[in-house]
């Protein structure tokens, strides 16, 4: 009898301690977005606009169709991102999302390649569709997902920002803004080459602006927008520079510094996520790259003025393999992930 009255406590004692931990175990699953009501946005209101920066995966390379890594299997088959599909299994459409997307090389000419509302379209996705059904929930005013970029190219070098001043680096003196070619060595004149530093940031930020000025045409009925912040994915190619790894906290800061000025928007939150194959602890550039993500952000410290409206998403826990270079082997899930996580630390910022 007495064992008996030992098993029953023992019993009721496993119960209570699965019933607490229960909640625990829910709290760490991300929360979950409900699909779109497909009611548009009060025109009333300004739109809210985010820009989207950087290079070849905030561009985009996630599979939609195909086997295991397609955004398709992801949904479909694995039950994932339940929002992005309706009950018959179509797509769904956020009818208060806009999505856009432009690119050009350089100060080039431009070539838009989105502009709808926010629905699965065409062969590749990146980040925006994880980002913009996070920020149009939780955002009671049209939104605008803008995307203004082009792949293969630096921070320290193409997207260079204005105000950016040479320095010198192991022997060689490496261009300020506008200044080029890249490099040249101590003591020389430098040649120029058709191509000169920020050369990507100018025509980025040109595209972005010139969406704006034409707004109704890429929201219809819009009278009113606000910059309400800025997305950034990138860092692949300054890794291959020992001088622009060395330099990627500084051109950050002033890449943050500079967007809100360009666009005037002195309030707005800017997110950036990590390359996906860069561990915490790890070293050499791609260490240099993340330790600068890191200490960007707003909760480390360093930079006061960045706290409560500056965020890093550390990308390595959320990638499903592959590396920055190869596109993560274009599996959407990686994307999705990211995505999402960065579009949740926006409206983390914003909720202030």
């Amino acid at each position: 009898m007495i064992y008996t009255h030992m098993n029953t406590a023992i019993a009721l004692t496993l119960q209570l301690l699965l019933l607490l931990a229960a909640p625990a175990v829910a709290a760490q699953e991300p929360n979950q977005l409900p699909d779109p009501d497909g009611k548009p946005a009060s025109m009333r209101k300004p739109v809210q606009v985010y820009i989207l920066m950087g290079q070849s995966n905030m561009l985009g390379a996630g599979k939609i169709k195909g086997e295991d890594g397609s955004l398709e299997h992801a949904v479909k088959e694995k039950g994932l991102y339940p929002y992005l599909v309706d009950d018959e299994g179509q797509w769904t459409v956020r009818q208060d999302v806009r999505n856009v997307r432009v690119m050009g090389s350089g100060t080039g000419g431009t070539r838009q390649f989105n502009n709808e509302f926010m629905t699965i379209t065409g062969g590749k996705i990146g980040p925006e569709f994880g980002i913009g059904h996070h920020v149009g929930h939780a955002t009671k005013a049209p939104v605008m997902i803008l995307k203004s970029c082009i792949g293969n190219r630096s921070l320290g070098w193409d997207l260079l920002p204005p105000g950016s001043e040479q320095y010198e680096y192991e022997g060689k003196i490496y261009a300020g803004y506008k200044d080029s070619p890249d490099a040249w060595d101590k003591g020389t004149e430098p040649e120029p080459i058709g191509w000169y530093a920020g050369m990507q940031y100018d025509g980025d930020v040109a595209r972005a602006k010139k969406v704006l000025d034409e707004l109704n045409k890429y929201y219809p009925d819009a009278k009113r927008y606000e910059v309400a912040g800025f997305f950034w994915w990138q860092g692949d190619k300054d890794r291959y520079k020992d001088a622009h790894a060395s330099k990627y906290e500084e051109n950050l800061v002033r890449l943050i510094q500079q967007l809100r000025k360009d666009f005037e928007a002195p309030k707005a939150k800017f997110v950036m996520a990590t390359l996906g194959q860069t561990e915490k602890g790890a070293t050499g550039n791609e260490g240099k790259i993340l330790d600068a993500m890191f200490a960007v952000d707003g909760t480390s410290g360093k930079y006061p003025k960045f706290k409560g409206n500056v965020a890093t998403v550390y990308s390595h826990p959320l990638s499903k393999g592959g590396s920055s270079n190869g596109h993560y082997s274009g599996n959407a899930e990686t994307y999705m992930n990211i995505g999402e996580a960065m579009g949740a630390a926006m409206v983390e910022l914003i909720d202030g």
